[in-house]
């Protein structure tokens, strides 16, 4: 099910949210179990198949713990816990690319093991693994199994997110009253919608011109220089609000029963260097690294050289959780080094200025996004190909005649072959449409991190609904991040 849908806008959320209210008149422990209860069947919803699964990891995971607490060797438990917890998700997600691998380097072609991948299974694991390590640290406090359960099943952020720490969740579920307020209700609303339009009227109409670029260089096309960087640009935006907007979204949906998840994006297109970039963009995941596997491989407690590699580790592990491909750990590669020529740069003290350094980020985050989207390394090369000119140099008729000097540099094309895709869009509209996009990136603050009052949000909420209403599209276009 997704938040994007009729079926979840009308249907699941306003019976949950009823549910919910109901139930709390009687108990907050009645309340918080229809919650769960409302939780599972939104995961099952999908493929029920993988419902045991989630409940298992939960199940097991808080007896796991009880234990640890108990015992006298509370570190070998932690030990099993996570080796349990990533050899559950390595088998699901990554035992397809390491047969493909080896077969490779056999002479073979792919092997067909017939693994489906479990809908938000990383991002479950990772809220388990942050439960085991914290309790063995003793930083979460001792909770009841609804608790518990409801932090990792929780529907607003089960299948991506945000990753939220046991300790910053867990006493919000304990000492819930079972209410719904009045003004946790208007204000996630607010915060709900606003991400809603993110994703409908900005993220999924950026779609229609990444895409067909993308599919392109996958089918094997050539693309000119113009039609890379439109492609380019138009998925650099779009990421950026499909993700912020799910956030949005999941953020506002917590709000609504009370629940305050962490801000996951701070306008991070606007970071002044690329350290800063990932303090502003998917923060909790950053964080996640930072405290759960950059800190406890040394950090930068060792020297540069160690740090360096502790950088570069971080960040391959963290392209390769993003999905089960190489070309997601050259991603991660591309963001390691650049880190590390960051850190280096610092060293030296040449500052740049703030306009140029943004400017320096923005171009290597989105040169970085050529593998994280491109699917294959055979896909990024042709891409590259053509962000380089080396295929070419081409803008279409109609942009031509509104500007005829470009004649001079540019070879007409009754249309970009792989762009103009959008049947109701046309290029140029999607130009003006790419304009706004960055314009909105480079300018405005996330919009859920405003202070939101009395008719200024009323009004805001009020248009971000009606937009949506035009632009509801007849199916839903899944959230990018569903498939990590």
């Amino acid at each position: 099910m997704l938040f994007n849908t009729p079926t979840f806008i009308l249907a699941f959320l306003p019976l949950t949210i009823l549910g919910f209210a109901v139930a709390g008149r009687w108990s907050p422990r009645a309340a918080l179990l229809i919650l769960l209860l409302a939780s599972l069947v939104f995961y099952a919803w999908w493929k029920p198949i993988f419902l045991p699964l989630l409940i298992g990891s939960i199940l097991a995971n808080y007896a796991l713990v009880g234990v640890m607490r108990r015992s006298t060797q509370p570190r070998l438990w932690l030990v099993l816990g996570l080796i349990g917890n990533l050899g559950v998700l390595g088998w699901f997600k990554y035992a397809g690319l390491l047969a493909d691998t080896g077969a490779a380097l056999l002479g073979h072609g792919p092997v067909q093991l017939g693994i489906i991948l479990p809908l938000g299974i990383s991002f479950f694991t990772f809220q388990q693994v942050m439960f085991l390590v914290d309790s063995y640290r003793g930083e979460v406090p001792r909770c009841g199994m609804l608790d518990y359960a409801c932090f990792v099943g929780f529907f607003a952020h089960l299948i991506a997110g945000p990753i939220v720490r046991p300790a910053d969740i867990i006493p919000q579920f304990a000492n819930h009253d079972g209410r719904v307020h009045r003004a946790n209700l208007v204000a996630g609303l607010e915060i709900f919608l606003i991400g809603l339009g993110k994703k409908i009227v900005l993220a999924d109409s950026l779609a229609r011109f990444a895409d067909p670029g993308f599919r392109a260089t996958m089918a094997g096309h050539s693309l000119t220089l113009v039609e890379a960087w439109f492609a380019l640009l138009a998925y650099g935006a779009q990421i950026y609000f499909d993700f912020s907007g799910y956030s949005d979204m999941a953020i506002g949906l917590a709000r609504m029963l009370g629940i305050a998840f962490p801000l996951n994006f701070r306008s991070p297109y606007q970071a002044r260097d690329i350290s800063d970039f990932w303090r502003r963009w998917n923060i909790t995941l950053s964080m996640f690294l930072r405290d759960y596997l950059y800190i406890p491989l040394g950090g930068n407690r060792r020297g540069e050289g160690r740090r360096n590699a502790n950088l570069m580790i971080t960040m391959l592990l963290g392209g390769l959780w993003h999905g089960a491909a190489w070309s997601f750990a050259l991603w991660g590669g591309l963001h390691g080094l650049y880190l590390i020529i960051h850190h280096q740069w610092r060293r030296i003290g040449w500052p740049l200025h703030r306009s140029l350094a943004q400017a320096v980020t923005i171009l290597a985050v989105l040169l970085a996004w050529v593998p994280f989207r491109a699917g294959s390394l055979a896909s990024c090369a042709m891409m590259a190909r053509g962000l380089i000119g080396l295929d070419g140099f081409a803008l279409p008729t109609q942009v031509l005649r509104a500007v005829p000097a470009l004649r001079l540099v540019a070879t007409p094309v009754a249309v970009l072959p792989y762009l103009g895709a959008a049947r109701t869009l046309s290029v140029v509209q999607g130009a003006a449409l790419l304009t706004l996009a960055w314009v909105i990136i480079l300018r405005m603050p996330d919009l859920h991190s405003l202070s939101l009052r009395g008719r200024n949000a009323a009004l805001i909420a009020g248009f971000a609904f009606s937009v949506q209403a035009l632009f509801f599209a007849p199916f839903a276009r899944p959230f990018i991040y569903f498939q990590f």
